[in-house]
Protein backbone atom coordinates (compact mmCIF):
# COMPACT_ATOMS: atom_id res chain seq x y z
CA UNK A 1 0.00 0.00 0.00
CA UNK A 2 1.41 3.36 -0.97
CA UNK A 3 2.09 6.08 1.57
CA UNK A 4 0.67 9.38 0.26
CA UNK A 5 2.16 11.29 3.18
CA UNK A 6 5.60 9.84 2.51
CA UNK A 7 5.33 10.56 -1.20
CA UNK A 8 4.35 14.13 -0.52
CA UNK A 9 7.33 14.52 1.79
CA UNK A 10 9.74 13.17 -0.86
CA UNK A 11 8.34 15.50 -3.49
CA UNK A 12 8.65 18.47 -1.14
CA UNK A 13 12.26 17.52 -0.38
CA UNK A 14 13.08 17.30 -4.07
CA UNK A 15 11.44 20.62 -4.78
CA UNK A 16 13.37 22.18 -1.91
CA UNK A 17 16.66 20.78 -3.25
CA UNK A 18 15.81 22.04 -6.73
CA UNK A 19 15.10 25.49 -5.36
CA UNK A 20 18.40 25.43 -3.48
CA UNK A 21 20.29 24.44 -6.64
CA UNK A 22 18.58 27.22 -8.56
CA UNK A 23 19.75 29.71 -5.95
CA UNK A 24 23.32 28.37 -6.00
CA UNK A 25 25.16 29.64 -9.09
CA UNK A 26 28.14 27.37 -8.28
CA UNK A 27 26.08 24.17 -8.33
CA UNK A 28 27.54 21.52 -10.64
CA UNK A 29 24.85 18.89 -10.11
CA UNK A 30 21.39 18.52 -8.64
CA UNK A 31 21.32 19.46 -4.93
CA UNK A 32 24.98 20.61 -5.06
CA UNK A 33 25.58 22.97 -2.12
CA UNK A 34 29.23 23.66 -2.91
CA UNK A 35 30.26 27.26 -3.44
CA UNK A 36 33.50 26.86 -5.40
CA UNK A 37 33.87 26.81 -9.16
CA UNK A 38 34.70 23.51 -10.80
CA UNK A 39 38.41 24.20 -11.40
CA UNK A 40 38.88 25.53 -7.89
CA UNK A 41 37.29 22.37 -6.50
CA UNK A 42 39.58 20.29 -8.66
CA UNK A 43 42.72 22.09 -7.52
CA UNK A 44 41.63 21.73 -3.89
CA UNK A 45 41.17 18.01 -4.47
CA UNK A 46 44.60 17.69 -6.11
CA UNK A 47 46.21 19.48 -3.16
CA UNK A 48 44.59 17.02 -0.79
CA UNK A 49 45.61 14.05 -2.91
CA UNK A 50 49.19 15.35 -3.10
CA UNK A 51 52.01 15.46 -3.39
CA UNK A 52 51.71 18.87 -5.09
CA UNK A 53 50.13 20.93 -7.86
CA UNK A 54 52.42 22.18 -10.62
CA UNK A 55 51.75 25.16 -12.86
CA UNK A 56 53.91 23.64 -15.60
CA UNK A 57 52.02 20.34 -15.56
CA UNK A 58 48.51 21.64 -14.80
CA UNK A 59 48.25 25.26 -16.01
CA UNK A 60 44.44 25.44 -15.72
CA UNK A 61 44.48 24.19 -12.14
CA UNK A 62 47.32 26.56 -11.32
CA UNK A 63 45.35 29.53 -12.69
CA UNK A 64 42.38 28.52 -10.53
CA UNK A 65 44.62 28.28 -7.48
CA UNK A 66 46.17 31.71 -8.02
CA UNK A 67 42.75 33.27 -8.64
CA UNK A 68 41.15 31.72 -5.55
CA UNK A 69 44.19 31.35 -3.31
CA UNK A 70 42.46 32.94 -0.30
CA UNK A 71 39.42 30.67 -0.55
CA UNK A 72 41.54 27.54 -1.03
CA UNK A 73 43.71 28.50 1.93
CA UNK A 74 40.61 28.95 4.08
CA UNK A 75 39.15 25.58 3.08
CA UNK A 76 42.47 23.89 3.90
CA UNK A 77 42.54 25.60 7.29
CA UNK A 78 39.18 23.94 7.96
CA UNK A 79 41.09 20.66 7.65
CA UNK A 80 44.09 21.80 9.77
CA UNK A 81 46.26 22.11 6.66
CA UNK A 82 48.47 24.98 5.50
CA UNK A 83 48.90 25.97 1.86
CA UNK A 84 52.50 26.42 0.72
CA UNK A 85 52.74 28.13 -2.66
CA UNK A 86 55.77 29.13 -4.74
CA UNK A 87 54.65 31.50 -7.48
CA UNK A 88 58.09 31.69 -9.07
CA UNK A 89 58.59 27.98 -9.76
CA UNK A 90 54.80 27.53 -9.83
CA UNK A 91 54.02 24.71 -7.47
CA UNK A 92 51.98 24.36 -4.32
CA UNK A 93 51.43 21.73 -1.65
CA UNK A 94 49.85 21.30 1.76
CA UNK A 95 51.32 20.62 5.14
CA UNK A 96 50.02 20.21 8.65
CA UNK A 97 49.37 23.46 10.50
CA UNK A 98 52.01 24.10 13.17
CA UNK A 99 50.75 25.94 16.25
CA UNK A 100 50.87 25.72 20.04
CA UNK A 101 47.35 27.10 20.36
CA UNK A 102 45.55 23.86 19.54
CA UNK A 103 46.33 20.16 19.32
CA UNK A 104 46.42 19.76 15.53
CA UNK A 105 45.35 16.31 14.25
CA UNK A 106 47.11 14.57 11.38
CA UNK A 107 45.12 15.19 8.21
CA UNK A 108 46.99 13.00 5.73
CA UNK A 109 48.64 9.60 5.60
CA UNK A 110 52.40 9.29 5.79
CA UNK A 111 54.79 6.69 4.48
CA UNK A 112 58.32 5.78 5.45
CA UNK A 113 61.33 6.48 3.29
CA UNK A 114 64.15 3.99 3.01
CA UNK A 115 67.80 4.86 3.48
CA UNK A 116 68.33 4.98 -0.29
CA UNK A 117 65.18 7.09 -0.77
CA UNK A 118 66.61 9.76 1.52
CA UNK A 119 70.09 9.50 0.04
CA UNK A 120 68.64 9.87 -3.47
CA UNK A 121 66.64 12.93 -2.40
CA UNK A 122 69.85 14.50 -1.10
CA UNK A 123 71.64 13.78 -4.39
CA UNK A 124 68.80 15.23 -6.47
CA UNK A 125 68.70 18.31 -4.24
CA UNK A 126 72.45 18.81 -4.62
CA UNK A 127 72.23 18.47 -8.41
CA UNK A 128 69.39 20.98 -8.53
CA UNK A 129 71.14 23.56 -6.34
CA UNK A 130 74.37 23.12 -8.30
CA UNK A 131 72.67 24.66 -11.34
CA UNK A 132 71.44 28.07 -10.10
CA UNK A 133 69.53 30.10 -12.64
CA UNK A 134 68.82 27.11 -14.86
CA UNK A 135 65.16 26.85 -15.83
CA UNK A 136 65.45 23.08 -16.16
CA UNK A 137 67.95 20.71 -14.59
CA UNK A 138 68.22 17.56 -16.70
CA UNK A 139 70.05 14.46 -15.50
CA UNK A 140 70.39 10.80 -16.38
CA UNK A 141 69.74 7.88 -14.07
CA UNK A 142 73.30 6.55 -14.13
CA UNK A 143 74.64 9.88 -12.88
CA UNK A 144 72.53 9.55 -9.74
CA UNK A 145 73.25 5.85 -9.31
CA UNK A 146 77.00 6.48 -9.47
CA UNK A 147 76.77 9.00 -6.65
CA UNK A 148 74.95 6.45 -4.50
CA UNK A 149 77.38 3.59 -5.17
CA UNK A 150 79.31 4.39 -1.97
CA UNK A 151 76.34 3.09 0.04
CA UNK A 152 76.28 -0.34 -1.57
CA UNK A 153 76.03 -3.26 0.82
CA UNK A 154 75.50 -6.87 -0.11
CA UNK A 155 75.43 -8.14 -3.67
CA UNK A 156 75.21 -5.86 -6.69
CA UNK A 157 71.88 -7.22 -7.96
CA UNK A 158 70.12 -6.48 -4.66
CA UNK A 159 71.59 -3.00 -4.50
CA UNK A 160 70.53 -2.31 -8.10
CA UNK A 161 67.00 -3.48 -7.30
CA UNK A 162 66.87 -1.15 -4.29
CA UNK A 163 68.14 1.74 -6.41
CA UNK A 164 65.44 1.08 -9.00
CA UNK A 165 62.81 1.02 -6.26
CA UNK A 166 63.98 4.37 -4.89
CA UNK A 167 64.06 5.85 -8.40
CA UNK A 168 60.50 4.72 -9.06
CA UNK A 169 59.34 6.31 -5.81
CA UNK A 170 61.01 9.58 -6.80
CA UNK A 171 59.23 9.45 -10.17
CA UNK A 172 55.82 8.09 -9.30
CA UNK A 173 55.21 8.68 -5.62
CA UNK A 174 56.97 11.94 -4.81
CA UNK A 175 56.97 13.14 -8.43
CA UNK A 176 60.30 14.95 -8.22
CA UNK A 177 61.57 13.37 -11.44
CA UNK A 178 59.93 13.88 -14.83
CA UNK A 179 60.77 12.22 -18.14
CA UNK A 180 62.65 14.62 -20.41
CA UNK A 181 63.74 12.40 -23.30
CA UNK A 182 65.45 9.07 -23.80
CA UNK A 183 67.03 8.15 -20.46
CA UNK A 184 66.91 11.80 -19.41
CA UNK A 185 64.95 13.23 -16.51
CA UNK A 186 64.13 16.68 -15.15
CA UNK A 187 64.44 17.39 -11.43
CA UNK A 188 61.40 19.18 -10.03
CA UNK A 189 62.07 22.34 -7.97
CA UNK A 190 59.85 20.70 -5.34
CA UNK A 191 62.82 18.65 -4.22
CA UNK A 192 64.13 21.74 -2.41
CA UNK A 193 61.20 21.60 -0.03
CA UNK A 194 61.31 17.93 0.85
CA UNK A 195 64.12 18.41 3.35
CA UNK A 196 64.83 21.66 5.17
CA UNK A 197 68.31 23.12 5.63
CA UNK A 198 68.82 21.90 9.21
CA UNK A 199 67.80 18.38 8.26
CA UNK A 200 70.06 18.46 5.21
CA UNK A 201 73.09 19.29 7.33
CA UNK A 202 72.28 16.55 9.83
CA UNK A 203 71.64 13.95 7.14
CA UNK A 204 74.74 14.81 5.14
CA UNK A 205 76.87 14.43 8.26
CA UNK A 206 75.39 11.01 9.00
CA UNK A 207 75.65 9.83 5.41
CA UNK A 208 79.24 11.01 5.05
CA UNK A 209 80.22 9.09 8.17
CA UNK A 210 78.47 5.99 6.87
CA UNK A 211 80.18 6.32 3.48
CA UNK A 212 83.60 6.71 5.09
CA UNK A 213 83.03 3.79 7.45
CA UNK A 214 83.27 5.97 10.54
CA UNK A 215 79.69 5.42 11.64
CA UNK A 216 79.26 2.40 13.82
CA UNK A 217 76.29 0.24 13.08
CA UNK A 218 74.71 -0.72 9.82
CA UNK A 219 73.13 1.42 7.16
CA UNK A 220 69.85 -0.11 8.17
CA UNK A 221 70.06 1.62 11.53
CA UNK A 222 70.41 5.05 9.98
CA UNK A 223 68.45 4.43 6.87
CA UNK A 224 65.49 2.22 6.06
CA UNK A 225 62.38 3.64 7.59
CA UNK A 226 64.29 6.46 9.22
CA UNK A 227 62.37 9.13 7.37
CA UNK A 228 58.64 9.70 7.04
CA UNK A 229 56.89 11.30 4.14
CA UNK A 230 53.41 12.66 3.87
CA UNK A 231 51.61 11.96 0.64
CA UNK A 232 49.90 15.30 0.67
CA UNK A 233 52.71 17.34 2.10
CA UNK A 234 55.98 17.13 0.28
CA UNK A 235 57.45 19.74 2.46
CA UNK A 236 59.21 17.91 5.22
CA UNK A 237 60.77 14.72 4.13
CA UNK A 238 62.41 14.04 7.44
CA UNK A 239 59.55 14.78 9.79
CA UNK A 240 57.04 12.23 10.93
CA UNK A 241 54.54 13.90 8.78
CA UNK A 242 54.99 15.71 5.51
CA UNK A 243 56.85 16.93 2.57
CA UNK A 244 56.09 20.22 5.65
CA UNK A 245 54.89 17.23 4.35
CA UNK A 246 56.66 14.16 5.06
CA UNK A 247 58.76 13.03 2.29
Amino acid sequence: MSDPAGTATDVAAQESAADESARNPSALWFADTGTLGERTRRVLLELLKGPYVSGAQSPQLWSALVADEGIVRSRLHDLFLELVIDKIDEFAFTRKVVTDEVNVPAAVRSERLTFLDTAMLLVLRQLLLAAPGEQRVIIDREEVYERLAIYRTGDESTFQRNLNGAWNRMSNRLRVLHKAGEDRFEISPMVKFLIDEDQVRELIDVYERIASGEAKGSIAEAGPGSQDTDESDPGDATDNEPEDGEA
